[in-house]
């Protein structure tokens, strides 16, 4: 039985977690950093890092005493080792480091999306290897297919804009609050699909895909309206939003399915920020009764960036022996590139 301290720090949330490889997630505390960023319209890097670096310890003291454990209580300390922004990772390996060697304890460097990946094992349905991952995210639209724990096959990414950030970029053009992903989800319970914007890419039979263009229709569509004299507002955007979400939630959806079927894999995972979605989970939902394969996700509250994933990840990783004091950060890191376990 052993405990990891888990340290997620790659964007603009800091998360510290707690996973216990017997009894499984103990603790878990969170800081969002979107009220800051949010009156410059997305992430400031530098005052990311900043706020990681006020918050990190308090939070890590605060996820102890949820434990009712202290620092020598913990066997190894994972971390976020990248992708993210330099200087947010930094603060997270520092503190990481600076406490393993302070405690005699090893330290295990996590791809961040590797607990993405795997974030759907926290919940009380739980998918087994071998699986079909889509990775839907504000930085990434990928599906890849889970052989084992570690060893990961890329199948499909996106050209330009992931899935997330078509609808931050759709929504900053709508004049809605950053990150507009969230808003643009409550502005389509109450609207309709009255607009037919694009689903770049459905129709090819790979599993590449494409957001840019759906973002230029989207300006071309405010455009059309604002010339006929059309106010931004009320239905008017909620009917946009809908068509957005329809659009994007379409193109994952086609895509996740024809891994499925070209790969024979009956499990999906759906993992990252947009995996909260409640339109994309309900057509996966039904699409699973119709197809027959089954579908997992993280619980809500572990769909964004968090530590519970991170120290789960570390968890496997330490029990395997991988462990590293490199004190090293990959801003760009290839899920592929990681060592199965």
């Amino acid at each position: 039985m052993t405990k990891i301290l888990g340290i997620e720090s790659s964007c603009d949330e800091t998360g510290i977690a707690i996973y216990d490889s017997k009894t499984g997630l103990v603790a878990d505390t969170l800081y969002s950093q979107i009220d800051l960023h949010r009156q410059y319209g997305g992430v400031v890097p530098e005052l990311a890092s900043r706020d990681h670096l006020r918050k990190i310890i308090p939070l890590i003291d605060e996820c102890l005493h949820l434990a009712n454990l202290t620092i020598k209580d913990i066997d190894a300390i994972a971390y976020t080792a990248g992708p993210g922004l330099n200087g947010a990772l930094l603060v997270g390996a520092t503190v990481a480091n600076a406490l393993a060697f302070a405690n005699q304890i090893p330290t295990i460097p996590i791809h961040h999306l590797e607990g993405h990946l795997l974030s759907p094992i926290l919940s009380h349905d739980k998918p087994e290897v071998p699986f079909i991952a889509l990775l839907a995210s504000g930085g990434h639209s990928q599906i890849m297919a889970v052989h084992k724990i570690g060893k990961y096959e890329l199948l499909g990414d996106t050209l330009d804009d992931a899935a997330g950030e078509a609808f931050d970029k759709t929504a900053k053009m709508l004049g809605l609050p950053y990150p507009g992903g969230k808003y643009i989800a409550e502005l389509a319970t109450t609207g309709n699909e009255v607009y037919n914007l694009p689903r770049p890419m459905i129709h090819s039979k790979d599993l590449t895909m494409s957001f840019s263009g759906l973002k230029t229709a989207v300006l071309t569509l405010i455009s059309n309206l604002t010339k006929q004299d059309i106010k931004i507002e009320g239905q008017v955007l909620a009917d946009i939003a809908k068509s957005i979400e329809e659009s994007i939630t379409d193109v994952l959806v086609k895509k996740s399915l024809l891994a499925i079927e070209q790969t024979g894999i009956k499990q999906l995972v759906i993992s990252g920020g947009v995996s909260a979605n409640k339109t994309l989970r309900n057509k996966f939902d039904n699409l699973a009764k119709k197809h027959g394969f089954k579908v997992f996700y993280p619980p809500l509250k572990l769909c964004t960036d968090n530590g519970a994933m991170i120290a789960l990840v570390g968890a496997y990783r330490f029990e395997h022996g991988i462990t590293d004091y490199s004190f090293t950060v990959k801003p760009r890191w290839d899920l592929t590139s990681l060592e199965a376990i």
